[in-house]
């Protein structure tokens, strides 16, 4: 996609001179081309025109994350197998993950969304932001310099590799380990199917032995399922240590 595709909104000089420092920071170079970065920072909330939000771009991104930690993980843990490298390529590039690092570099406070939302801030929209600013940063200076970018200013400064060997990010799994552990039989069940602003919201409940441990919505199931699972861990967890109700 060229230059050409992207259409600048106006904006003051006084907010694109903000924008290009704000992104300057971010990144550690200045922006050439401004309405990719616009593009990335613009959730399907405040347009839903394909061409103005970031979906596409984070298609893009995600491709090129993949890439670059996959060969990073390669010459990093030489000796490590296929399964271990797959396992925490996917451990980094998972939503959960993103997420944090999305958070944690500041750049829900540059994402355009409608925050009057609450489900969309429980969301993983600043991720999915995260990847489309890859995109954006691929698109306006090329593969070497977003392979640098990428491993400098968000895998070095965000991801402990020693700390996430030992995390799971798929709550679904863990609660899948407890209901094994304590005899209990698990299920996802799909309580309604709504539509907010224009988009299927899903509430999922876990079950355990038919009995409700909690619930939660998302915009995919899967989403949902995940929010359910790791609010039903965190309910079993408390139940398990009394000490933790009382911290």
């Amino acid at each position: 996609m060229s230059a050409s595709d992207y259409q600048l909104p106006y904006f003051s000089p006084k907010k694109e001179k903000d924008l290009r420092k704000a992104l300057k920071n971010l990144m550690g170079f200045r922006p050439h081309y401004l309405p990719y970065y616009i593009t990335a920072l613009t959730h399907r909330s405040i347009n839903d025109q394909t061409a103005a939000n970031n979906e596409r771009l984070e298609y893009l991104g995600d491709a090129f994350i993949g890439a670059v930690v996959g060969e990073y993980l390669f010459k990093k843990y030489p000796l490590r197998d296929e399964g271990y490298l797959t396992e925490m390529r996917s451990k980094i590039v998972s939503r959960n993950s993103l997420n944090d690092i999305a958070r944690k570099m500041g750049l829900q406070k540059l994402l355009h969304f409608n925050q009057a939302d609450r489900l969309l801030r429980r969301s993983q929209i600043f991720g999915n932001a995260l990847e489309a600013f890859v995109g954006a940063v691929y698109l306006d200076v090329g593969f070497k310099k977003t392979q640098k970018f990428l491993l400098t200013r968000i895998l070095d400064p965000y991801i402990n590799m020693d700390e996430l060997e030992h995390t799971d990010y798929n709550f679904k799994n863990k609660l899948y380990t407890w209901a094994q552990r304590h005899n209990r039989e698990l299920e996802f069940v799909t309580l309604s199917e709504s539509a907010e602003a224009g988009r299927k919201v899903f509430q999922v409940a876990v079950m355990a032995d038919e009995e409700e441990i909690a619930s939660a919505s998302g915009y995919s199931k899967k989403e949902a399922s995940q929010l359910a699972a790791k609010a039903a861990l965190e309910k079993v967890e408390k139940q398990s240590d009394p000490q933790k109700e009382e911290d």
